[in-house]
């Protein structure tokens, strides 16, 4: 081999290092940013799941609900459905009305929605409707799921708007309160009522 194409392969092998090199330090990237998300998603359904909690206490169904915006809380919610008496105070729905008087406007674009079962066809809709960009789920509802389960409302291409849905943040620990929810609530209705 002369000593020009000895150059060549030189110059072409540190070509490819330095390529190799560009795409393992974006992997890396890519891989420290991944881990980053997610442990800002498991901070903020911890979060969610403190509002759950917050149902649970008052008897009704553990769902909790937070809106962050830039790194902060902006709205809190927790399912009173029960405690109010009407189908409109799920947790998702109290978070965006308080978000909304917050921010003074019904968009709420620069948000990201923290919730701990996946949202009905209700919820979904003012979701949509409030044009909230991500939406994270801690377990799925696969009774009336509109995020995916039963319906995905949230990507569906005919609205104006659909969300990135981000699933099973914590999902064990929401599962397993909703589990417990309703298996003390059976045993409560099995047991006859003392004078």
């Amino acid at each position: 081999m002369d000593e020009a194409a000895q150059k060549g392969l030189v110059t072409r092998q540190r070509r490819w290092e330095a390529r190799n090199e560009k795409r393992r330090q974006k992997a890396l990237e890519e891989e420290v940013k991944a881990a980053r998300i997610k442990a800002e998603d498991e901070k903020y359904m911890k979060e969610a799941i403190k509002q759950a909690k917050k149902a649970a206490k008052i008897g009704d169904v553990p769902i909790g609900c937070v809106l962050v915006k830039d790194g902060e809380i902006i709205a809190r919610g927790y399912n009173r459905r029960n405690a109010d008496k009407t189908v409109l105070s799920h947790a998702e729905v109290t978070s965006i009305k308080r978000a909304c008087k917050k921010e003074g406007d019904w968009r709420l674009e620069d948000c990201t929605l923290y919730v701990t079962l996946e949202p009905c066809p209700m919820c979904a809709g003012a979701i949509v409707q409030a044009r909230i960009p991500r939406v994270v789920i801690g377990s799925m509802n696969s009774k009336a799921g509109c995020a995916g389960s039963v319906l995905n409302l949230l990507k569906e291409p005919g609205f104006n708007h659909q969300a990135q849905v981000v699933t099973g943040i914590l999902e064990e620990e929401c599962s397993e309160m909703m589990s417990s929810f309703f298996t003390e609530l059976r045993k409560k209705k099995r047991l006859p009522e003392t004078p």
